[in-house]
């Protein structure tokens, strides 16, 4: 019997891709996908693409569907602010100063303020 080396391709069984929109699977090369603006959307890693979601649909229609919805909400900055904040929060001391937090974030102390006023009215809203 014939033995693989450990270098021998494996045949490739990606898991299969969800859409968005619908909730249907599909072979994971069959996936569109993009980036749509969201302010509630803050990368773990890379702050290049806070603001920005990225989504996956089965064909180029849901893409378009999706877009559409994501379009119509609105881009609230003060949302975004505190999700650069939470990722802050979430990854070191959960106490950190001002001026830290402003560093860590690149938000100025206004801006910082105005998110968390956000975040709190948010809050009262929900809980109420």
């Amino acid at each position: 019997m014939w033995k693989r080396g450990k270098h021998a391709r494996r045949p490739e069984t990606s898991a299969p891709e969800l859409c968005d929109l619908c909730g249907d699977t599909f072979p994971a090369g069959e996936a569109v996908r993009g980036y749509v603006a969201d302010s509630s959307s803050a990368h773990p890693t890379d702050e290049r693409h806070d603001g920005l979601r990225r989504v996956t649909a089965c064909c180029e229609a849901h893409f378009g569907m999706i877009r559409e919805e994501y379009g119509r909400r609105p881009f609230v900055d003060e949302e975004l602010w505190a999700a650069k904040i939470s990722r802050v929060m979430m990854s070191g001391p959960p106490a950190v100063p001002m001026a830290r937090l402003a560093c860590r974030t690149g938000l100025h102390e206004p801006d910082i303020r105005r998110a968390i006023a956000w975040h709190n009215e948010r809050r009262r809203r929900m809980d109420g």
